[in-house]
């Protein structure tokens, strides 16, 4: 069993950045800056309340007699007392005899074209402990895009306005871009738990770094981009930001309405249909949050049985890099035409070819990790070099395929269209690239708390009729 420090380092940020922001709040307070103590404040408590509620309904603490614990989070010290309970687990292992162990089974990754069948033991406690790791990387994703990425922004914006940075706010900062990048990663890795939850899972270090590497130059620039555009143009900021957050909001729900699919119930079966409404809003906010600043690697499926998307579409993620590239040197170009005098001591073109650089540098240390790092390529149908490449002939014969006026003006016989070999290829990729969603599954999936139940005829009986909790690949 490993050690949960995954749980240590996501109750670390969370801590350092609250203690940082409650203290840089209380200088703004004594320097009379009311506005800016206001949402230093708001961009802590709503992502730290959301937090609290977070762990409280995965763990079932509600339906329990836990007084203390209920309590504790109340006074906002959920993730703490949460994380000395999975440490407490971790110690205890080994000493006492588990009245029961669980039996499932996971696939090896292929082996010559093999894949091998495998029995894992799962303790009582090996399951509890999985559950904790399953909680924080939910509540490491929304303490992110929730609150780190709007208040990093806001701290950036302040420096561009007073030309400068104290020590509170550049503590601050790091800390939220260091929480961003971390909530970015555990996406990745969450979203290979779900998408191959069937299959024994070995994430190495360098996948690891080269995770890091990719996020880190894709969230700074962009937050970076963001601010600059603001602080020169206020007015049309929030138009722009609130299309972003709008497209990327309406688009599951669109998608699921157009395939006709039925209201999802199986979500959680105390909730009304109510409450499955709020948790589906709940969960397409923080989607469209993640795409505010970097590609979600969670896709969002409202009408899959596990509410996400396990096909891996190359063709979407070209299509979101680019537009999202587009968009950043409009916004960049914007601001370099309206910059005030408060940018003079700043040499705007190679600010902007630094930005523009870096977010190049995210693309390539994204395609190093799908091309080599990922780790489970070997399933993938077509590599992402293949796939990127036949993505953008794709484009190119979309953006060819439409005459021109003068050429159709010459053309007296008309032609019967050829079919591409390199639009076949595409499409017969992009149709390959969504085997996930056909393949057979041994395992019935709890999106919300993360735990795999196998079949029955699968699984060891349990004491007093638990089902058991597989392991997939802890962190």
């Amino acid at each position: 069993m490993r050690l949960p420090i995954s749980i240590f380092v996501s109750v670390s940020l969370f801590t350092a950045e609250t203690t940082a922001a409650l203290y840089l709040s209380s200088t703004y307070r004594s320097a009379g800056d009311r506005i800016w103590q206001a949402l230093t404040l708001l961009f802590t408590l709503v992502p730290s309340v959301l937090v609290q509620l977070t762990l409280t309904f995965i763990h079932r603490d509600l339906g329990r007699d836990r007084p203390l614990v209920l309590l504790l989070h109340i006074l906002q010290l959920g993730p703490i007392v949460r994380c000395l309970e999975a440490f407490c687990i971790y110690g205890s292992v080994g000493r006492v005899e588990e009245p029961y162990v669980s039996i499932t089974r996971k696939k090896q990754m292929p082996r010559g074209g093999q894949s091998e069948e495998v029995e894992l033991q799962v303790g009582q406690a090996e399951g509890k402990l999985f559950t904790h790791r399953a909680a924080f990387a939910r509540t490491s994703v929304i303490q992110a895009f929730l609150g780190s990425a709007p208040q990093l922004t806001l701290q950036l914006y302040i420096c561009a306005l007073q030309q400068g940075v104290s020590i509170g706010r550049g503590t601050l900062m790091v800390i939220s871009l260091l929480s961003i990048v971390y909530g970015a990663l555990r996406c990745n890795i969450l979203a290979i738990k779900l998408k191959y939850d069937d299959y024994e899972v070995d994430i190495r270090p360098m996948a690891y770094v080269c995770i890091f590497l990719w996020r880190s130059f894709e969230i700074a620039p962009r937050v970076v981009v963001l601010v600059l555009f603001s602080s020169v143009l206020q007015l049309w900021v929030l138009p722009v930001v609130l299309l972003n957050f709008l497209v990327f909001f309406f688009y599951p729900w669109i998608l699921f309405w157009h395939s006709h699919s039925p209201f999802p119930e199986n979500i959680e079966k105390t909730l009304s249909s109510v409450g499955t409404t709020i948790v589906l809003c709940m969960l397409t906010f923080l989607y469209a949050g993640i795409n505010m600043f970097c590609w979600s690697a969670v896709q969002v499926k409202l009408n899959d049985p596990d509410l996400i998307n396990k096909s891996q579409n190359w063709y979407r993620m070209a299509v979101y890099y680019m537009l999202r590239f587009v968009e950043n040197a409009s916004l960049l170009l914007l601001w370099f035409i309206y910059k005030t005098n408060i940018y003079d001591f700043i040499y705007a073109p190679m600010l902007v070819l630094q930005l523009l650089l870096a977010y190049a540098i995210a693309i390539f240390f994204m395609l190093v990790f799908y091309q080599f790092c990922h780790p489970c390529r070997k399933l993938f149908s077509s590599s992402m070099s293949q796939g990127l490449w036949n993505c953008s002939s794709l484009l190119c014969l979309t953006c060819s395929s439409s005459p021109s006026p003068t050429r159709s003006k010459r053309k007296t016989t008309p032609e019967p269209p050829q079919p591409s070999r390199r639009a076949d290829a595409a499409a017969a990729d992009d149709t390959g690239s969504d085997h996930m969603e056909d393949g057979p599954n041994d395992t019935t999936y709890d999106v919300l708390s993360d735990t795999i139940y196998d079949i029955p005829n699968e699984t060891v009986s349990t004491n007093n009729g638990d089902v058991s909790t597989s392991l997939t690949c802890n962190v």
